[in-house]
């Protein structure tokens, strides 16, 4: 089920041309009904095996596909993975809603509803890509609330005569929505059945006790307030003192100094299925522009650990400016990295008439740095509140990849 949309942007901007009203009072047009919510079937519960997709990525039979993919330094570009994981995600969703026997989406408006990406909670990279053999992305919808699902996906190289290995795993938030009313709309409930399918089914409670500790809610702890304050007295004082008089061996960065951005004119043939900007394309904007920045900061090579987070706050118009901003906002070191680096990057739609941005997406990654220690370590410092809030969020992020990295290499 393609997310891609399959109509000719040229047929889109015909339908959409505004069409003479139908007068009652001359000179006025009479206004447009509203709109009532599409009829819905029966929902019908759903196995968890019924929503199951997969796609394959056969690089070890076709050189020109490789090429397709291949970055500078001979690996496999993750920013063009993240967009088939997106669209991957979609197609997982609108099966748990169709059944397993349909295979075509049709018109929205044929169906009823349509279904938009959410949030993406994860996407946790477990062991380098090998570019040599193929590359199989699966997943299925392990939850369903009244209007939401979510999609768990995995990545794994297969084939080459070797056992398969994953590569990444993580977890898309998917909501469905009235094709008329654009309100929620009811999903279809799953059945949990097996042990393995409750222990998935369990994953969104970790995910909404996360959410309720948030910053945007509620105040640090008193431990991370008082780590904040202790770098706060070895980092962030006498703004004008060279940080190596306090600490060899350290650069200081202020947060606000790491600002990398971007503008881009959103153009038709990166639609979705919705008349929208695709959002596994603007994933891979904003990671090809955190990517930019970490390596940047780093001055040299890395390699990516995890997307630790991406929120939809509203869709991507067609034609409008989008500005992507990056930021570090966060640093450490670890036994197995000599440089962990946490960026944020945010996506702002800009009204061109008035200059005013409204924010549309919100994404989080991890890039680390291997090899030896560096002989300087560069420390991303905050200013403002703002910032050391930020900086806390990156070091929540920071500790839980350790943490599912951890539980990986020891199951």
């Amino acid at each position: 089920m393609p997310m891609r949309s399959p109509i000719l942007w040229s047929e889109t901007l015909l339908n959409a041309a505004p069409k003479p009203g139908v007068t009652n009072v001359p000179g006025r047009p009479s206004p447009d009904p509203v709109p009532s919510p599409a009829p819905q079937d029966p929902l019908v519960p759903r196995n968890m095996h019924d929503s199951y997709c997969e796609r394959v990525l056969p690089f070890s039979a076709s050189s020109e596909l490789v090429d397709q993919y291949i970055n500078a330094s001979g690996g496999i570009r993750m920013g063009k993975l993240m967009e088939h994981l997106d669209s991957l995600a979609g197609s997982i969703a609108y099966q748990h809603m169709l059944g397993p026997q349909v295979h075509h989406q049709a018109n929205i408006h044929d169906r009823g509803f349509y279904i938009v990406t959410a949030s993406v909670d994860r996407l946790d990279m477990l062991s380098p890509i090998d570019p040599s053999r193929d590359i199989r992305i699966s997943g299925l919808v392990i939850h369903a609330g009244r209007s939401s699902m979510e999609v768990a996906v995995k990545m794994e190289n297969i084939n080459s005569g070797k056992p398969d290995q994953t590569i990444m795993i993580g977890r898309f938030s998917m909501v469905c929505r009235d094709s008329s009313t654009h309100r929620a709309r009811k999903v279809n409930p799953l059945n949990i059945a097996t042990p393995a399918e409750h222990a998935l089914h369990n994953l969104k409670d970790r995910r909404q006790s996360q959410a309720l500790k948030s910053l945007s809610r509620v105040p640090p702890s008193s431990e991370e307030a008082e780590e904040l304050h202790s770098f706060f007295l070895r980092y962030g004082q006498d703004e004008n003192k060279a940080i190596e008089q306090v600490e060899p061996g350290v650069e200081r960065v202020w947060m606000g100094d790491t600002l990398l951005e971007k503008c881009l004119l959103m153009f038709p043939q990166e639609r979705n299925v919705h008349q929208k900007i695709f959002g596994g394309y603007l994933m891979r904007l904003a990671y090809e522009l955190g990517f930019s920045n970490a390596a940047l900061f780093t001055r040299g090579s890395i390699r990516f650990l995890s997307l630790d987070g991406i929120s939809f706050a509203r869709p991507v118009p067609i034609g409008c400016i989008l500005r992507l901003r990056s930021q570090i906002l966060h640093t450490t070191s670890s036994p197995q990295y000599p440089s962990l680096i946490h960026v944020g990057v945010q996506a702002n739609v800009v009204d061109v008439k008035t200059g005013l941005e409204q924010t549309t997406n919100d994404f989080r990654f991890t890039w680390c740095k291997e090899g030896k220690m560096p002989k300087v370590r560069r420390e991303v410092v905050p200013k403002t509140y703002k910032e050391a809030m930020l900086w806390l969020e990156g070091k929540r992020a920071l500790e839980l990849g350790a943490e599912i990295r951890e539980l990986r290499t020891t199951q």
